[in-house]
Formats: C-alpha cells, sequence, structure tokens
C-alpha cells in the first residue's frame, strides 16, 4: 500500500485504481428501471452536503454510530490491538477519532489509511486529523474501492473498518463480493470494523432521508451534476424532484430523482441520448436496514466470522466487529459485548 503521509494541498492523493470510466453510468442509463450509482455522489460538493446532512436533527445515524463508538472503541482497541486502521469510504472521518484514539493509548503507535473517492473528503480527513493526532500516521488514497483493492497491501493485525452503514448501500450479492475483496486482502489476526444500521420504526427512517431543510434533495440532485462534468452531459438538476421512501418488501430506504417533465439528454463522451419521461424515475441510492442474524449472514457470505457484536442502546445502529478468514475465533459468536 502507498505509505504517504498527508499530502500537500497542491498535489493530488495518490490513486489505486482510476475513480471512474463511465461505463456504469451507460449500464445504469440503459437499464429498466433507470439507476446511477451511489458513488457518484461523492465530488467535493456533494461531499460536502453530505457532511451537513450528517449534522441534521433527522439523520440519526452518524450520532447514533458516534455515541457507540465512543462507548465501544476502547473495547475494540483491546479485541484487536491493531497498529494499523484501514477506512473505506473514509470521508471526513468524523468518527473514527474514537478509535484512533483508543488504539493510540494502548499501542502507542499507529498507522491509519483513509480510502475514499473524493479528494475533498480526504484532505479534511487529514487536515482534522493530523490536528488532533500529531503522532498518527496518515495515508490519503483516493480510489474507488468497490471495483479493484488488489493493490492495498495492509501489514499484519490491522483493522479495516467500514463505518456507516455504507454497506448498505450494495444490493447482497453486491455487498458480499465487496466484503470478499476485502476478506482477500487481510489474513489471520486481522479484523474488520462494520457499521450497520438496524431495522426500526418506517417514520424515523424516512425522515432521515426526508429532512425538513431539503439538503438531503440537494444531496441527491447534485448526483446529475457529477454525471454531467463525467459524461459532458446536460442534466439539469431543476428538471427533477427528489424522492425518497421505506421499501418494506425489501427492507431498505430508497432514493429517486423524478422527472418533473419530458426530458432530452445528451451524453457527450458515451455518445448517449436519453429520452426521460415525465414521472420517470432514476434510482441513485438504497439503504438496507439489518438485524444482527442479517448482519452475520452478510459477513460469513464474504469470508469473515462474527465474533462481538455492539448495539446502540435505542436499538438503530449495531457494530459488528468481524474476524478475517483464517482466524481462530474466540469471541462470542456474535452475542453482545454490551
Amino acid at each position: 500500500m502507498t505509505d504517504a503521509l498527508t499530502q500537500p494541498e497542491d498535489q493530488p492523493f495518490p490513486t489505486l485504481t482510476a475513480v471512474s470510466n463511465g461505463k456504469d453510468i451507460e449500464q445504469g442509463l440503459t437499464s429498466r428501471p433507470l439507476t446511477l450509482p451511489s458513488k457518484y455522489f461523492y465530488d467535493d460538493r456533494g461531499s460536502a452536503l453530505f457532511d451537513a446532512i450528517c449534522d441534521l436533527p433527522e439523520y440519526y445515524l452518524t450520532r447514533t454510530e458516534l455515541a457507540l463508538l465512543d462507548d465501544v472503541s476502547v473495547r475494540i482497541a483491546e479485541i484487536t490491538g491493531a497498529q494499523e486502521v484501514i477506512e473505506l469510504g473514509a470521508g471526513t472521518a468524523r468518527k473514527t477519532h474514537h478509535l484512533i484514539d483508543a488504539l493510540l493509548a494502548q499501542e502507542g503507535q499507529l498507522h491509519y489509511a483513509a480510502l475514499d473517492i473524493s479528494q475533498y473528503a480526504l484532505a479534511k480527513a487529514t487536515e482534522t486529523l493530523s490536528a488532533r493526532f500529531p503522532n498518527l500516521r496518515i495515508t490519503g488514497i483516493q480510489c474507488d474501492y468497490t471495483e479493484n483493492l488488489a493493490d492495498l497491501d495492509p501489514k499484519p493485525g490491522c483493522v479495516a473498518v467500514f463505518l456507516g452503514s455504507t454497506i448498505g448501500n450494495f444490493a447482497h450479492d453486491t455487498g458480499v463480493t465487496l466484503l470478499k475483496r476485502v476478506s482477500e486482502r487481510l489474513g489471520k489476526g486481522d479484523w474488520l470494523l462494520l457499521g450497520v444500521d438496524l431495522v426500526k420504526p418506517v417514520e424515523v427512517q424516512e425522515a432521515a432521508y426526508n429532512d425538513a431543510a431539503g439538503i438531503t434533495a440537494d444531496f441527491n440532485k447534485n448526483i446529475l451534476n457529477v454525471v454531467n462534468n463525467e459524461t459532458a452531459g446536460n442534466f439539469d438538476p431543476a428538471d427533477f424532484k427528489h424522492l425518497a421512501f421505506f421499501n418494506r418488501d425489501l427492507n431498505q430506504i430508497e432514493l429517486y430523482l423524478v422527472a418533473k417533465r419530458d426530458l432530452e439528454v445528451r451524453l457527450e463522451t458515451l455518445d448517449m441520448d436519453l429520452d426521460i419521461k415525465a414521472g420517470e424515475r432514476i434510482r441513485t441510492e438504497i439503504s438496507r436496514k439489518f438485524t444482527r442474524d442479517s448482519a452475520g449472514k452478510l459477513l460469513s457470505e464474504g469470508g469473515f466470522s462474527l465474533e462481538h457484536w455492539f448495539e446502540s442502546e435505542d436499538g438503530y445502529f449495531g457494530l459488528a466487529l468481524a474476524a478475517a478468514a483464517g482466524v481462530t475465533g474466540n469471541g462470542d459468536g456474535g452475542v453482545g459485548d454490551r
């Protein structure tokens, strides 16, 4: 793995893989229903909007997971004894500091590697963590971690971190594939800390994606600006309205952009013309909700063994600490530590 300290402001972060080639955009917009990969939310503006979403009163996920990490990070540090943390989809690393603090206190040294598609998020993360933890060694890597982790070479005794219930943005089979890629880069003695949003009242979930300030709507529409930049396209976000609801059959929140009128859209670099009818939807995200059992099943199929389970007092959010393939588990088989 590239071992680079915090990058100077005038230099890009090192990359593991190309961030985009646009083929997944073409595939999504030639399927029915129309879809766009949610990774295209996260240009600089999208990352800043998501940061704002995390502070909204309706958006329980961040504050609940943060409080849970505050409660259990010392326990996780005791279990793992990790000297390296690799965070997938790190964003601005606003939640990881609890774990970093606990590991530094126990181990005395730590290497933190942040993987994210957004250069803005990586810069923010490295700036914040460098100020808070001057002895922390930081690597920021701009990449699409969903595509390829072959160049990732963690040192033995690491913990991979995948927070925010980002795993819920993937259909089950796709999530299994992603976890298998992570598992293949880890070895005996390594761990995965996975954050999962749990099943809860529908009204709580739907409010989190339909905030009164309209920031989530702006975030949703911003994906079209990113697609325009990637494809020399001419989507107008004003031609769409935001729609988010809970799909009870699939146990997931679904985000859509709904066309307000008939549209003709050109994506130049893909040599692609789209006819979108009024009322037609483009699905931009799913957010699956889990139970302890369904999280354990996902981890098992992805090459991990659920050893420790931590859950918020309100039952809204869970953290699964799972052993990488080949580890002899001595934990509780998924029975909660608290």
